[in-house]
């Protein structure tokens, strides 16, 4: 009897060991299941999140080269308007200089009329009044000195 109870305590307590190393594999099992699953889903997370840096560089690389193409062009449209204001300043000191050329052509030609208009009246004069050589020597001088005088007193009246 003894030996029987000692046999059925043996043999209770091998099928509990069995069971308990069933469960404990059965435990096991689950709690890898549980891991990897776990795994998994942190896994299409950081998967998730790689893509999307991978992308955020692709446009960030992008970006930079689409801003330095815009700078190049800006620098490029700038270089044209400085030019363009070059010429258009070149064109307006072609204009100043073609007005003050008028203006002096102008100064020039009131001050020959009135040489002209002066040098007919003093001939009206000296054919009126004959006089010596020597006399109408000095009488030109004098109509000369005062023609010039009259250019350069106009020439200033108009530049003033």
């Amino acid at each position: 009897m003894l030996s029987s109870l000692v046999k059925e305590h043996h043999t209770k307590q091998a099928a509990r060991k069995e069971v308990q190393e069933q469960k404990r594999k059965e435990a096991v099992e689950a709690a890898n299941n549980l891991t990897q699953a776990l795994v998994d889903h942190l896994n299409v997370g950081v998967a998730q999140a790689y893509l999307n840096q991978k992308r955020l560089d692709t446009e960030a690389k992008h970006l930079h080269h689409n801003a330095t193409n815009f700078a190049k062009q800006t620098q490029q449209w700038l270089q044209l308007v400085e030019n363009f204001s070059g010429a258009l300043k070149e064109l307006g000191d072609v204009e100043n200089w073609a007005k003050s050329i008028e203006t002096d052509m102008r100064t020039v030609s009131s001050a020959l009329e009135y040489a002209y208009k002066g040098k007919e009246h003093i001939l009206q004069c000296e054919m009126q009044f004959p006089q010596t050589h020597s006399f109408k020597q000095s009488r030109a001088n004098f109509i000369w000195k005062y023609l010039i005088s009259l250019f350069f007193f106009s020439v200033t009246q108009e530049t003033a």
